[in-house]
């Protein structure tokens, strides 16, 4: 088993995409999380290359967010597109990653990336607020690469 498939177990993985539907369910924001094992790029370039191939760039509000995690290297980057970055306060992803980086510090991941969910989907409802034109645009699965 890699470490890739390691790293969550199933009911782990189900109980993020659980958060990830709670977040989204009061904004019209779009959040994503994706494994892999390494990258070769800078992890927050290889965020941003993720970002784009998930088409997450493509969100009507330009208010996705990505929380990708490279297993091996022992690194996450937590990617905010434009229009959550244009109103969030200065510190807000540094805060976000603090809340994931404590939980991560013990080897409690599932709960690290469940609470970087539920904060970041805290911050969109707050300025996204759900409209009763939204849709869900991009799958709440976890990706992997």
């Amino acid at each position: 088993m890699s470490k890739v498939e390691a790293f969550l177990t199933a009911d782990e993985e189900q109980e993020i995409i659980s958060a990830i539907r709670i977040a989204e369910k009061n904004t019209s924001g779009e959040i994503r999380v994706h494994i892999e094992a390494t990258s070769k790029l800078e992890h927050s370039e290889r965020a941003l290359e993720v970002f784009h191939l998930l088409k997450m760039n493509n969100a009507k509000d330009e208010n996705a967010v990505l929380i990708y995690v490279a297993v091996n290297d022992k690194k996450f980057v937590i990617y905010g597109d434009k229009g959550i970055n244009n109103v969030v306060p200065k510190d807000f992803w540094d805060t976000t990653k603090n809340v994931i980086l404590n939980h991560f510090k013990k080897g409690d991941f599932k709960q690290g990336i469940v609470d970087g969910i539920l904060t970041a989907g805290s911050e969109l409802k707050a300025h996204f607020p759900w409209q009763i034109d939204d849709e869900n645009e991009l799958s709440n699965e976890i990706s992997k690469g």
